[in-house]
């Protein structure tokens, strides 16, 4: 299996990933502070079924630079395509919180891309002000010299109900991140512009086939059953479930249910060989 670290020059900075198995490109996209390792459950299970799977940080976040000039939503995203197309070819994307987020605006802007979405956790409906006041307290505890250490604190608390037994290592590898030059800058860049700058999606127009997953504890959702039947509804093509005794990383927290969940949703999509059989194609 290829562990080897790539990196996609994006101008202003460079984007790390890793690339395992062969076969259909499944794209792998983590959350805000979190990094590509948060998918070594599901990883390998899914180069096991033939998969090409490409874990990616995100710009200012683990191995990837810390020179960006722009951090938010649709940077994220933009850099998600930009792998897709210097891959050339459709993919599945399955994103964590704004890593959802992201691969939601890929599908709706390059559908041609897009064979199927995974969304976990996603932060797709407005909440307004309540919504706005929680990313703001987060933004806030992300400052220097404490930051490394309020977000360990905070990312623990968000895996509420069953953890993994790798979480504590996960956890220090995140401090030993965040202390890395440029590091803590931009993740607090990333959460600020998280709080001003408002993303609307069109997720009606989405149509590639979605599984939206979204655990039962999350605290970062006012509810999480609420969240999860509002997206299903409006996806064209979306199955969803609530994932038991687990918090906003069921990816992590409950591999248990999630691996088979995702591996039999992506095995409902059409595909050769060797490639997904693209949006457009289907179309």
């Amino acid at each position: 299996m290829d562990t080897t670290l790539h990196h996609l020059d994006r101008g202003d900075g460079r984007l790390a990933y890793t690339s395992h198995g062969a076969g259909p490109l499944v794209v792998l996209v983590p959350g805000m502070g979190d990094l590509r390792s948060t998918w070594r459950d599901l990883a390998g299970p899914l180069a096991e079924a033939g998969h090409r799977v490409i874990a990616l940080d995100l710009r200012g976040h683990g191995d990837s630079d810390a020179t960006f000039a722009e951090l938010g939503l649709v940077p994220i995203a933009q850099d998600v395509l930009a792998l897709l197309e210097h891959l050339d070819e459709p993919a599945v994307i399955i994103g964590n919180s704004v890593g959802a987020g992201a691969a939601a605006w890929v599908a709706n802007a390059r559908p041609d891309l897009v064979a199927g979405l995974v969304l976990i956790a996603a932060h797709l409906q407005d909440h307004g002000p309540a919504g706005l006041a929680a990313r703001l307290q987060v933004s806030l505890l992300l400052r220097r010299p404490w930051g490394p250490a309020a977000w360990a604190w905070y990312y623990r608390s968000l895996n509420n109900g069953h953890q993994a037994p790798w979480l504590g290592e996960h956890i220090n590898a995140l401090r030993a991140s965040l202390r890395r030059p440029g590091r803590m800058e931009a993740f607090g860049a990333l959460a600020r512009s998280l709080v001003t700058d408002k993303v609307d999606i069109a997720v009606q127009d989405i149509q590639a086939p979605a599984l939206v997953l979204y655990g039962e504890g999350d605290k970062e959702f006012p509810d999480p059953a609420a969240e999860l039947d509002w997206l299903v509804e409006r996806l064209p093509q979306a199955t969803g479930s609530l994932i038991p005794d687990s918090g906003h990383y069921p990816q992590g927290q409950r591999p248990d249910v999630v691996v088979p969940a995702v591996l039999g949703h992506v095995a409902t999509l059409p595909r050769t060989d060797s490639a997904w059989v693209s949006g457009a194609a289907r179309a």
